[in-house]
C-alpha cells in the first residue's frame, strides 16, 4: 500500500511519546514492503533536540506551515492509497479537514491520545480534533482500547474503531549486560496529574529507604520540586539510552495519566519497552492491564508506598523470573511487527466497509 502519515514528530523524541512509536511503525511497514510518507510539521523545540533527523526507513517531509504542506505534499496526499492523522499534529484540525477533502484513498486518524482527545471534546477544546472531523475518517485507530472503542463509534460517529496499540521495536529493546545503579527507576516526562503517584510510589520509598537509590528520567519537572538525595535526575533519556537506562534498573515504575486509568486498556509504551529489557515493572492500577500483562506473574501493582517497599524486597530469583515472564509476553503480541500487520488489517476492513457503503448508497 501507499501510505501517508502526517503525525507530531518522527524525527524527535523529545518531550514526546509519539516518536518511538512512529519509527517503529514506519519502518515495519516499509519493511513489509509498503510505500510509507512522514510528515511532520517544522517545530523550533523539535529541530533543537531531532535524535533522527533522517529516519533511514520510508520517507520523511517536514513542512514550515498549512500552506506548504497543501502545496508541496498534496498530490501525494491524492493518490495514496490511505492517509492517517495523528493526534496532537499542530493545526490538527484544519490538516484533518484537507486530509478529508484532498485524500483519494481511504482516510484514518491515529489518536495515540485518546482519553486526553476525549477529555478535551467533552470541554469543547478543539485543539487538534474536532468532533465533526471523527465521522468523515474512515477509520479510528486508538491507542485506547475496551469500552472506549463503542464511545468512539456510538457517541461520535465514528464509522469504524479498532486499537493500535503501542508497541516496542525488540531490536532497540532486549536484555543487556548493564551493571545495575538503580534500585527503582521512572522514564516520563512530567504530569501535574502523574506527579502524585511518583511522589507515592517512588520519592517516597526513597525517603524511607536512604540506603537505595532511584533514579528519575524525563523533561519539565518544575526547579521547585523537592528531590531526595538518592534520587538520580536525568532530563533527557533519548531512545537510543533507554535500554541501558532500563537495564540498570532492578525495577522499574510505570505511572499513567488520570484519563488513560478512567478510560482503561491504555498501556504506556514505556510499560512494553521496560517489558523487553526484561526490567521487571511496578505499576499503578488501570482497568484492563490483566489484557496486556498478568498481575503477580509479569507485572507487580502497587497504590501505596508500602507495597513499593515489599516488591523492592523480593528475592532475586523472584525479580528476574517476573522480568523474564514479561519480555515473552510482549515479544509474542506487543512488537512494532505487529502493529503494522494490525494497522494494515484495520486499513483493509475500512476499505471494505467504504465500498459497502457505497454501494448502499
Amino acid at each position: 500500500m501507499k501510505l501517508v502519515i502526517l503525525g507530531l514528530s518522527i524525527t524527535s523524541s523529545w518531550g514526546n511519546g509519539h516518536a518511538t512509536t512512529f519509527r517503529g511503525l514506519v519502518r515495519e511497514l516499509d519493511r513489509a514492503g509498503h510505500e510509507v510518507l512522514f510528515l511532520e510539521r517544522d517545530q523550533p523545540w523539535y529541530a533543537e533536540h531531532r535524535d533522527l533527523p533522517a529516519p533511514p526507513y520510508g520517507r520523511t517531509g517536514l513542512y514550515g506551515s498549512l500552506a506548504e504542506l497543501r502545496q508541496r505534499w498534496g498530490e501525494a496526499v491524492r493518490t495514496a492509497d490511505a492517509v492517517i492523522v495523528g493526534s496532537y499534529v499542530t493545526d490538527g484540525v484544519a490538516v484533518g479537514d484537507w486530509v478529508q477533502r484532498q485524500a483519494g484513498g481511504i482516510t484514518a486518524f491515529y489518536d495515540i491520545d485518546t482519553p486526553v482527545t476525549l477529555a478535551k471534546l467533552e470541554r469543547a477544546d478543539h485543539e487538534y480534533l474536532h468532533p465533526r472531523l471523527i465521522p468523515g475518517f474512515d477509520l479510528y485507530l486508538s491507542f485506547t482500547g475496551g469500552p472506549t472503542l463503542a464511545r468512539l463509534e456510538q457517541q461520535y460517529g465514528a464509522p469504524l474503531a479498532r486499537p493500535l496499540y503501542c508497541a516496542f521495536d525488540p531490536e532497540l529493546y532486549a536484555p543487556a549486560p548493564t551493571p545495575v545503579r538503580w534500585d527503582l527507576g521512572y522514564l516520563g516526562t512530567y504530569s501535574e496529574d502523574r506527579q502524585p503517584r511518583v511522589e507515592r510510589l517512588l520519592l517516597a520509598p526513597a525517603r524511607a529507604e536512604p540506603g537505595r537509590r532511584f533514579v528519575v528520567g524525563g523533561p519539565m519537572y518544575p526547579a521547585t520540586l523537592d528531590w531526595p538525595v538518592n534520587v538520580e535526575r536525568r532530563e533527557h533519556v533519548p531512545p537510543a539510552a533507554h535500554r541501558d537506562f532500563y537495564t540498570a534498573q532492578r525495577f522499574t515504575l510505570n505511572i499513567t495519566r488520570d484519563d488513560m486509568i478512567r478510560a482503561g486498556y491504555a498501556p504506556s509504551v514505556r510499560l512494553f519497552e521496560a517489558a523487553a529489557c526484561g526490567v521487571p515493572i511496578i505499576s499503578d492500577t488501570w482497568p484492563g492491564i490483566e489484557t496486556f500483562l498478568t498481575p503477580g506473574e509479569e507485572i507487580l501493582l502497587a497504590e501505596e508506598t508500602a507495597q513499593v517497599r515489599q516488591y523492592l524486597a523480593l528475592p532475586e530469583g523472584r525479580r528476574r523470573a517476573l522480568g523474564e515472564a514479561a519480555r515473552a509476553r510482549v515479544l509474542r503480541a506487543h512488537t512494532a511487527a505487529h502493529r503494522a500487520r494490525e494497522l494494515i488489517e484495520h486499513l483493509r476492513e475500512a476499505d471494505e466497509l467504504r465500498q459497502a457503503r457505497h454501494v448502499e448508497a
